[in-house]
């Protein structure tokens, strides 16, 4: 990839000005298929990794791991309107580290698939369900079909067009990995064009 990647900038900055609009539409694709690529590869090793990290448990606030990961999002809005209604979070024992990896992901694709929404509308919050006290995060988003929910967290698998949507198809996986590790399980719950809901459990008591 680093050698597709110098070749065709060593073409584009020695022999640009040779080229035709269309070939330099050409080389842009290259520079974005390998962008793409090394994202792929990299988020295979993180989720490879994940099997072998020792985990570092200690009691964590997850609404401070919460405040960090929206004052992340909320730097690179770029003037969206985002409507944030965060409910109160519970301690629980876990990975700092790997949790925060796994609500960065999950915020950020509320964030992302609102990202069609005028007003878009991302709740976090907590909720008993069935004895056991899940996490949730709710968006108003692009929704999807719930007959394809059993290949949500399955890498490379995504219900929306690389046009509309960008990712590389293993965030869901990662953050399914993360929790498990944690002995909790994820879970989504979705209406096409209506928003999704992720619930997770950590093991977390009021």
């Amino acid at each position: 990839l680093h050698v597709i990647d110098g070749f065709s900038t060593m073409l584009e900055e020695t022999h640009g000005h040779l080229l035709s609009p269309q070939g330099k539409k050409y080389l842009q694709h290259i520079h974005g298929g390998v962008q793409q690529m090394t994202s792929i590869i990299e988020d295979l090793l993180n989720l490879s990794r994940l099997g072998r990290k020792q985990l570092k448990m200690q009691p964590t606030r997850l609404d401070e791991i919460v405040r960090l990961v929206l004052a992340e999002c909320n730097a690179g809005l770029k003037g969206r309107q985002i409507q944030w209604k965060i409910g109160a979070l519970p301690f629980v024992e876990c990975d700092e580290g790997l949790i925060r990896q796994a609500f960065v992901n999950l915020i950020g694709n509320a964030v992302k698939y609102t990202g069609h929404r005028n007003l878009a509308t991302i709740e976090i919050g907590q909720k008993a369900i069935d004895g056991e006290l899940a996490i949730f995060i709710r968006d108003n988003g692009a929704g999807f079909d719930m007959q394809h929910a059993g290949n949500l967290f399955s890498p490379f698998q995504r219900f929306h067009r690389q046009e509309e949507f960008e990712g590389t198809g293993v965030g869901l996986a990662t953050v399914r990995r993360i929790i498990q590790r944690h002995g909790g399980r994820i879970w989504a719950e979705a209406e096409v064009d209506k928003g999704a809901t992720f619930y997770l459990t950590l093991g977390a008591k009021r």
